[in-house]
């Protein structure tokens, strides 16, 4: 109902008849010119002013001089570990929502980073020679927090506010046990610090090779089951009704949530409100089909993220903010925003 009153008023304003695909179609095409526009932007805009037409030529030709070794050597790994990261948050926000059936679910707010941050920050103070492991070790973190999450909710269903309260318990019990590893290893925390916070800072081709592999499988995945979360969206007792294994559906689906999550956070850190912003805001302006919401949701993030980057890097220039404490000082007014008008 609220995708036919949202389009209607398009239409309406601007006087002309316009069919639902034709409509989404085309905020899929303005959200894909976005992300180009992120990912270039990103690249042109730094300490060093570098045209877009010299970019192209850099990545065509690869030259040796000095713009070529920033582009290759810092800016673009950087930007595409920025765009990852987005489409991974955003994407597994959207399929948190419908699984979870909670506007408000986020893999930040209601834990499941939490887990993945835990996980991760005790690799890289316990075993720091072994960052290699920080991803599918962030991943059995972040499954597990959800499981928490799912059955600490669980009273004869599932409720949006039992999902917001165990959430919130969770990650305060999670933050607790990464305060405790810092302060007992107070001197292996500078980065575990930075990596709290969520930051693009001294990203690399090797994160890119961490990330790329998770965001491939769990980006497919995700649209594979795009139909079964639409199904999920009609309620328990109409998804069985019409075939659906509902909990097979939820654990697979969370199962793919936290294998984005995990994946964006050991290369980014606890990045927080993309997951939530992110889906929110596609789901205004597409509806909530999740054939159209995901593909809307990975392109939205992956702009979001890269220009939100771009403004903590050169804002305050020479000094660069995390690209987290951005994403909070836009996510939280958003969320409050979300937390009125649902509850």
């Amino acid at each position: 109902m609220a995708d036919n009153r949202t389009e209607h008023s398009v239409f309406k304003f601007f006087n002309f008849p316009v069919s639902r695909i034709v409509w989404r179609l085309s905020i899929l095409v303005l959200f894909a010119i976005l992300a180009i526009s992120g990912i270039i932007i990103s690249l042109v805009k730094g300490a060093i002013y570098i045209a877009p037409e010299q970019i192209l030529s850099i990545i065509l030709a690869e030259p040796s001089d000095a713009k070529s070794q920033v582009i290759w050597n810092i800016r673009l790994p950087r930007t595409l570990v920025g765009a990852l990261v987005g489409m991974n948050l955003a994407l597994s926000g959207a399929i948190l929502q419908a699984v979870m059936r909670n506007p408000l679910a986020d893999p930040h707010i209601i834990g499941i980073s939490s887990g993945a941050g835990l996980a991760g920050v005790a690799v890289m103070i316990l075993f720091p020679k072994m960052e290699y492991l920080i991803t599918p070790i962030a991943f059995v973190g972040a499954m597990a927090a959800a499981v928490a999450i799912y059955i600490l909710a669980w009273k004869g269903g599932i409720r949006p506010i039992r999902i917001i309260l165990a959430g919130v318990a969770v990650s305060a019990f999670l933050g607790s046990g990464i305060s405790a590893l810092m302060i007992f290893y107070s001197d292996r925390v500078h980065g575990a610090l930075m990596w709290m916070v969520g930051g693009l800072s001294a990203r690399s081709w090797p994160h890119v090779d961490v990330i790329l592999p998770y965001a491939v499988l769990g980006g497919l995945l995700a649209v594979l089951g795009s139909t079964r979360l639409n199904v999920l969206q009609l309620g328990d007792d109409m998804a069985r009704g019409l075939g659906l294994n509902v909990e097979v559906t939820r654990l697979l689906m969370t199962a793919v949530a936290a294998l984005l999550a995990a994946s964006a956070v050991s290369v980014a850190g606890l990045l927080g409100f993309v997951g939530l912003v992110v889906p929110h805001a596609a789901r205004l302006l597409i509806g909530s089909d999740y054939r159209y919401l995901l593909p809307a949701s990975a392109l939205l993030g992956i702009s979001v993220v890269t220009f939100s980057d771009t403004l903590a890097r050169t804002m305050l220039a020479p000094v660069e903010l995390p690209v987290g404490i951005i994403m909070a000082f836009f996510g939280a007014p958003f969320f409050l925003f979300l937390l009125r008008r649902e509850l």
